[in-house]
């Protein structure tokens, strides 16, 4: 009977903090949920109070690390990025001669809260749907238009399918980068930064995947590539292919264009601070001239995997993110 007893008293105990448990987590994310509804619903105000617009770049943090496959650095970048936007060291104009100071061009909702429910145990299939609800909160609220600091490239998944399913339909997605992040599951985690376009693909989420400046692809990334029709450009053929990807449109006949950009796309010598080292990529101007010349309705963008561990003493990549952003920013907003 003691025994009985006992044993009831522990699966009590055990459904106590079960309960507790689920009870914290709920409330951290409703927290990080509610921050995000009302700071886009008082941003959205005040870029109608300013005048308006047709589309405002609206700025939300993904701190996210913990699916890269080799450092975690990532997660550190939203801050460093923001305080590179607004450096003293350069003016507030962007190379298209938009004010980023103008709330009516960019704004900020700040970041969702992935460590603070991390530390709660919020597991990644809950966290993929809050980084997803959060970017809904923000398309709630036009004319805002979601421009996503990461964080590892994971995020763009739930990122691209929260745009898509807040537009209602799939859009053609503009992705530059080292590698191809199509594995299945890479190293059997189905949100790896290494697997996020697979689950963008699968998900029928973008009718056409572009993929630009790859240089580090397997057998599997080519497979899978030809699996879901991707138009992979490798940076081997790059002086072939470089007129045309300078001169893209894109978007038509679907809800528009997304553009992620994992950092690493550049070559080394532009953007030491990186968790993947890959020599012979892109110039910071080759990124400039296809995202600067692209003709389409940009929906919504990421850029990520900046590694504020690895930059250079002086901050060159939080610089070279920093002006990915701003120029982001005025290809955006209308």
């Amino acid at each position: 009977m003691k025994r009985a007893s006992s044993n009831l008293v522990r699966k009590i105990s055990s459904a106590v903090e079960w309960s507790t448990l689920v009870d914290g987590q709920n409330r951290v994310t409703g927290a990080s949920l509610t921050l995000i509804r009302e700071r886009a619903h008082l941003k959205a105000e005040q870029v109608r109070a300013a005048g308006g617009a047709k589309a405002t770049s609206c700025l939300l943090g993904v701190p996210l690390g913990h699916n890269s496959s080799f450092l975690q650095g990532p997660a550190f970048a939203p801050p460093r990025i923001r305080e590179a936007i607004w450096c003293g060291s350069t003016n507030s104009t962007t190379e298209a001669g938009k004010e980023l100071a103008d709330i009516r061009i960019l704004t900020d909702v700040g970041d969702v809260q992935i460590q603070e429910m991390r530390s709660c145990g919020v597991e990644d299939e809950a966290l993929m749907q809050i980084i997803s609800d959060s970017v809904k909160l923000v398309m709630d609220q036009p004319p805002l238009t979601p421009l996503i600091l990461g964080g590892d490239h994971s995020i763009s998944y739930p990122v691209v399918r929260a745009v898509t399913e807040h537009l209602g339909g799939p859009v053609d997605v503009l992705h530059l980068d080292a590698h191809p992040d199509i594995y299945h599951a890479f190293e059997g985690n189905k949100f790896s930064h290494a697997s996020s376009f697979a689950r963008i693909m699968e998900g029928g989420h973008a009718r056409r995947l572009l993929q630009v400046g790859l240089r580090s692809i397997n057998k599997e990334g080519r497979d899978q590539g030809q699996k879901y029709g991707v138009e992979q450009y490798e940076m081997r053929h790059f002086s072939k292919d470089k007129e045309k990807l300078q001169n893209l449109k894109l978007g038509e006949g679907v809800k528009g264009v997304y553009i992620s950009i994992d950092v690493d796309c550049l070559d080394p010598a532009f953007a030491p601070g990186v968790s993947h080292i890959e020599p012979g990529g892109l110039s910071f101007r080759d990124v400039m001239d296809i995202v600067q010349n692209l003709e389409g309705n940009i929906v919504g963008a990421d850029v990520v995997e900046f590694n504020p561990q690895r930059d250079t003493v002086d901050g060159m990549t939080a610089m070279v993110a920093a002006k990915l952003v701003r120029e982001l920013t005025a290809k955006m907003s209308k």
